[in-house]
């Protein structure tokens, strides 16, 4: 079966219309919370919705309109003026007039406007003539002027977790009449993850990218999205740096694995084949100092301080004095104490930031210089470490909620990381104390 609303984007189709069917924002819409209790009543207010792409805003304000029977009149900041602003104005009065119904007017991008735009509001949100609902990716106490503030309650919504994104895949794919239902796509939970994971918060994003999959696979006569394609439309093509073959890629994989297996003579004879064979001198030097960081580290962090200057050097002096340093530093890498604790930490923190979306700064460590922002609670119950006994705030959390108690580095009983690692025991333990 097919039907009219096909020809738009699945994104578009899948809108929500009712409060039952929106997924996401239960900090402000569930049933008790203020903004919940005035959809539901229909009892209107003009308010400014703030957060990322793809979270709701404007279905939020078009349930709202439907909910208090209201007119829905939008406008994008982006395309409008104070002329279009009067235009929607007057039909509002008109619409007050013959048919006695309240007008929501909607500002996407309200940030958009200047202030002489934002002031044109002010009398007709004041008199009733409209209510005002602006949305917005910027932070109001900085996009916006006061006076409109003042007239707005604002609320904050958050990106979508994966659950909620997970939800949102599943309406579509289950959705005969509007979505992907009958059509019959199938998609493996592993692969609708990685979906959700792509998408970062944004609904908009992840239907997008779920009806281009849907039309990759149709592409190929089949109704499954797969790994293939799931790669295809999350990552796109490889990129990757070939233009020396296999054997350079040899020779610096060879001079990189004898510098971490401490073996100076191997490291330096891979360094000078290297140079004769004519490599990029810019190249290897950027290399050396990824082994510092990579295979060193905290274990001495000299290491990396020497192969800066070595690198330094060659580019004053050119060849062949400056490759020299260049030796030297290799040779002291090889023979320095070995610690990937902290490439191991990057990459799982990496991983984690990748995978988890993007998980909000907790309220406590959020600075506060605007009245909105500390009515939201921004930096309260920040604990200034130097305060605090050793100048540390024992079993303070710097995480954001969801990865509390996270750990990535795990310093090596070796080199300056012997000391390191004892100064984090002891914190440890004041954190024990704390609880």
């Amino acid at each position: 079966m097919i039907f009219d609303d096909f020809t738009k984007p699945l994104a578009d189709r899948m809108r929500p219309t009712t409060l039952a069917d929106y997924v996401g924002q239960q900090h402000i819409l569930k049933p008790g919370k203020p903004l919940y209790e005035a959809i539901a009543s229909g009892r209107l207010h003009s308010m400014i919705f703030w957060g990322p792409p793809g979270t709701g805003k404007t279905t939020l304000a078009r349930m709202i309109a439907q909910h208090s029977d209201a007119e829905f009149m939008p406008i994008s900041a982006v395309l409008s003026g104070v002329k279009e602003i009067r235009a929607a104005v007057a039909e509002a009065q008109s619409i007050q007039q013959q048919q006695n119904r309240r007008t929501i007017l909607f500002v996407d991008e309200v940030h958009r406007f200047n202030k002489a735009q934002q002031d044109a509001f002010l009398p007709h949100v004041e008199d009733g003539t409209v209510y005002f609902v602006g949305a917005t990716t910027e932070n109001p106490s900085f996009a916006l002027n006061n006076a409109l503030l003042s007239r707005a309650r604002v609320y904050v919504l958050n990106s979508l977790t994966t659950e909620d994104l997970l939800e949102v895949i599943n309406k579509a794919l289950s959705d005969r009449q509007h979505g992907l239902g009958s059509q019959g796509v199938e998609i493996a939970d592993d692969i609708k993850l990685q979906f959700a994971q792509a998408a970062d918060g944004d609904a908009r994003r992840l239907l997008n990218l779920l009806e281009i999959a849907v039309e990759l696979a149709s592409a190929k006569h089949s109704h499954i999205i797969d790994e293939a394609i799931a790669t295809e439309v999350l990552t796109g093509g490889v990129r990757r740096f070939d233009k020396q073959g296999e054997e350079f890629y040899n020779q610096i994989s060879a001079l990189h694995k004898s510098v971490r297996g401490s073996a100076p003579d191997a490291a330096l004879y891979w360094l000078c084949r290297m140079l004769d064979g004519g490599c990029d001198v810019a190249y290897l030097a950027r290399r050396i100092v990824r082994m510092a960081s990579e295979d060193i580290g905290n274990a001495d962090p000299r290491a990396l301080q020497l192969c800066m200057n070595a690198w330094d050097a060659q580019e004053r002096m050119g060849s062949p004095e400056g490759e020299l340093a260049l030796a030297q530093a290799v040779v002291y890498m090889a023979c320095a104490p070995k610690s990937n604790a902290v490439y191991v930490a990057y990459k799982a923190a990496m991983q984690d930031a990748k995978t988890s979306g993007s998980l909000g700064v907790p309220v406590h460590l959020r600075n506060a210089p605007t009245k909105l922002m500390k009515s939201l609670d921004y930096g309260k119950a920040y604990r200034y470490a130097h305060d605090e006994p050793e100048a540390y705030a024992a079993g303070e959390n710097y995480f954001p909620d969801e990865l509390t108690g996270t750990r990535y580095y795990q310093p090596t009983p070796r080199g300056l990381e012997i000391k390191i690692s004892e100064k984090l025991k002891h914190l440890k333990e004041l954190d024990k104390k704390s609880s």
